[in-house]
């Protein structure tokens, strides 16, 4: 029989004075819920001056943001927490930190980050944080190589990669990134302004063909295990400080879509900002925009190829000139995510503050055109931008 119980604010309390490692557990005394995505209670846990002191989150056994009409698995949070463990073995420094997880209950705690911000809301206020784009290129390049082909003994991947099957949010990622936003799908969400747009992306050949190879992608590369969300609401920043979050879609997937996702949620806020600051803030934001975006590739491109150079593990792999050629193909993928990403946030269901904050309607309307029209021209075109050079010659003719 399951021992699984939805957790109360009491619960919480409960849970972190016995697992929150802290050094007197009777000082925690309070919860505030402050879940605000798709798929799950998280609960900060305060002691009696307000402070945060622990996080606990519990998985729903439905997605939270549809209700129990979308029943979802609740593996998901052994998962997450799997994930993050080990995540944060090969990167601690740029990792949340799981205290303790109990698979029965669906629940982990994890360290407080309340001294740090989530790199969304950051972005969209205007602020900037000179390393957070390497940091997150960083945490990637550890993740994403020491869990390759490169580095994993092949026979122990393979066990890997059935431990972090993740079928029911994969599915989730299939039909949003890949399936919904090109078909008339009850869960799409746009303003009606965008609709000749919309129908204009269902209706090309050349954008669904290109969809299609990326989905074809996602569904059978099992080429390292991926955060599998690593948009800019799934990180956190401080001043010189970056910690990533929420990876209960972690599977073994392409390496380029973890790329891809940061990168498109970059330019998701690239798109956005003209609607969201004055025109000289906004056309400065820009530019910094690309800027983290060239950064962003650039030093996960080094990083990981030195990583290669050093460590890979397989002889054939190890051969010169192979790890390079590999690197191209995560960029041309990571282009194409990158496109999709854009796409489905905004018109698909989960959609994202840089675009929908925009109040002035028209304004807001102008943006999203924009986000859909780069993510096109990124799928269409991605295996003729050959370098992070064109792509941000692409990104600004496109406006």
């Amino acid at each position: 029989m399951s021992l699984y119980r939805t957790f109360t604010a009491a619960d919480a309390v409960a849970y972190a004075r016995q697992y929150g490692q802290v050094a007197d557990p009777q000082s925690l005394v309070s919860a505030e819920e402050i879940g605000d995505g798709n798929l799950n209670l998280v609960f900060k846990i305060r002691d009696p001056q307000g402070v945060s002191r622990a996080i606990v989150k519990q998985a729903l056994p439905y997605v939270r943001c549809v209700g129990e009409s979308w029943p979802l698995t609740l593996d998901r949070a052994r998962i997450e927490a799997q994930t993050l463990l080990v995540h944060g073995a090969l990167c601690p420094r740029h990792t949340v930190q799981v205290l303790h997880h109990d698979p029965e209950l669906a629940v982990m705690v994890q360290e407080d980050l309340s001294d740090h911000h989530i790199w969304r809301s950051e972005l969209v206020k205007g602020r900037y944080y000179p390393l957070a784009a390497g940091q997150l290129a960083e945490y990637l390049a550890q993740t994403l190589f020491h869990t390759s082909d490169f580095y994993q003994n092949a026979q122990e991947k393979k066990a890997e990669v059935s431990r972090f099957a993740n079928p029911e949010l994969c599915q989730i990622t299939e039909d949003l990134f890949f399936t919904d936003p090109y078909i008339d799908h009850e869960r799409n969400q746009f303003d009606e302004a965008l609709l000749p747009q919309v129908q204009e992306l269902r209706n090309d050949a050349a954008l669904r063909l290109a969809v299609a190879g990326l989905k074809h992608r996602f569904l059978s590369k099992a080429e390292a295990l991926l955060h599998g969300d690593i948009h800019s609401g799934s990180v956190f920043v401080a001043e010189g400080r970056l910690k990533a979050i929420d990876a209960e879609f972690g599977f073994y997937g392409p390496i380029g879509f973890d790329l891809g996702t940061a990168l498109g949620n970059l330019l998701l806020n690239y798109c956005g900002l003209p609607g969201l600051l004055g025109p000289r803030d906004a056309a400065a934001g820009r530019e910094q925009r690309l800027q983290d975006v060239r950064e962003l590739w650039l030093i996960f491109a080094d990083r990981f190829l030195t990583l290669c150079h050093q460590h890979t593990r397989d002889a054939a792999l190890a051969v010169p000139g192979y790890a390079e050629q590999f690197l191209d193909q995560v960029w041309q993928d990571a282009v194409g995510y990158a496109g999709t990403e854009l796409i489905r946030r905004t018109i698909g269901l989960a959609h994202v503050a840089d675009l929908d904050s925009i109040s002035e309607p028209e304004m807001r309307a102008e943006c999203q055109r924009n986000a859909l029209s780069l993510g096109r021209t990124l799928i269409v075109n991605a295996a003729q931008i050959e370098h992070i050079d064109a792509l941000l010659a692409r990104i600004r003719q496109n406006g």
